[in-house]
């Protein structure tokens, strides 16, 4: 039977099921990083996870076919909970219930419709818990001197939610013709007699050929509110050792649903593979400028991996604006943007021509000598 709570006049609905309780006193069990079982607060009960097979690469094509079908998700096992401040579309599973949104968190969470699309076949849970994700976050802070004391001080475990991302992976075999026109700089002297002088001139040449590679978990964000930005600063993650989507790792977190098909992230993927294969090319020549790369490439045995990253999201409103920032919830690396406090960068620059006037002074005692 689902629970319905009203919180500031919105509605949030959770569904209990029977394998979320705990087997000793019947409260919902949820999952514990560190010892990699589900943890029952209440009592302490604790159940070990086996580790289950690594997730499997599908086929592209068949990707395709299935994305954006209504019936990729068992119905009643997730729902989409659309926050109406910032737009993120938060996925709860069975047993949980939308307090509040973690990117900005307001409480204006409200169920929008059950969940569509692909249904993740790949998983990486997280490594540590919610104070260590907190540790990681103040030590990040630190180090933000323009950082105002007030964001500092406001890290802490109730502005900070672990939230699973969603990311495609891709394989692909590719093959590419090319042609470069690639410039080496020079130097001659021309001229005679008070003329004389040496120019730079650059000596032009055509290579063309031809270069296979394989791409292998070549990730890409499915997520506008996690942006390939954000993706970039906080990785690594080892996809590749990536666990079998299992609900009971999602056990006391939330999702973020993709709003990323995965057509649109395939084009993502393969910008960043032609990126490498033109730099692993190029490698091969010596050059000082490219005045011109053309390739044409073919892709062949191209398969993904829909894999839900673990990620700690904090977020914190200043000046009537909202700022987040990531902790990576397997390794801690942490990412993100800060407020900058007026009066610091004011110090710093009452400071920068303090300093330069004292220089300035010096040198006119010197000259007086």
């Amino acid at each position: 039977m689902g629970e319905r709570i009203n919180i500031e006049g919105e509605e949030k609905i959770g569904v209990d099921t029977e394998r979320e309780k705990c087997p000793s006193c019947g409260s919902n069990l949820v999952f514990d990083p560190e010892s990699k079982s589900l943890y029952c607060e209440h009592c302490g009960t604790k159940i070990k996870i086996e580790q289950g097979e690594t997730a499997k690469e599908l086929n592209l094509i068949d990707g395709f076919d299935k994305d954006g079908k209504d019936n990729s998700w068992d119905q009643g096992e997730a729902t989409v909970f659309s926050c109406d401040n910032c737009g993120a579309k938060v996925v709860l599973k069975k047993g949980q219930t939308a307090e509040c949104c973690p990117f900005c968190g307001t409480a204006h969470v409200v169920k929008t419709e059950e969940l569509p699309g692909l249904k993740p076949n790949g998983l990486l849970p997280f490594a540590f818990g919610l104070e260590k994700a907190v540790e990681y976050a103040k030590n990040w802070a630190k180090k933000r001197f323009f950082a105002p004391r007030k964001f500092k001080k406001s890290i802490k475990t109730d502005n900070v939610n672990g939230v699973y991302m969603p990311c495609f992976t891709f394989d692909s075999s590719t093959y590419t013709t090319y042609t470069a026109r690639l410039g080496k700089n020079k130097t001659r002297t021309v001229g005679s007699g008070k003329d004389r002088r040496t120019e730079t001139y650059t000596e032009w040449r055509t290579v063309s050929g031809d270069w296979s590679t394989r791409f292998d978990d070549v990730l890409v964000t499915a997520g506008s509110k996690f942006g390939q930005n954000q993706l970039d600063k906080v990785s690594p993650y080892e996809t590749n050792s990536g666990v079998m989507y299992d609900e009971k790792y999602m056990l006391g977190y939330m999702a973020y649903h993709y709003d990323r098909d995965l057509e649109d992230c395939w084009g993502s993927a393969k910008s960043v593979m032609d990126a490498e294969i033109e730099r692993q090319v190029l490698s091969q020549y010596s050059y000082d400028v490219v005045g011109s790369f053309t390739a044409s490439t073919t892709h062949s045995g191209v398969t993904y991996k829909y894999v839900m990253l673990p990620v700690y999201l904090g977020n914190y409103k200043y000046a009537k604006k909202f700022y987040n920032f990531f902790v990576n919830g397997r390794t801690g690396k942490v990412a993100g943007k800060t407020p900058v406090s007026f009066w610091k960068v004011l110090l710093v620059v009452l400071g920068g021509i303090a300093l330069a006037a004292l220089i300035g002074y010096i040198i006119y005692l010197t000259s007086l000598e």
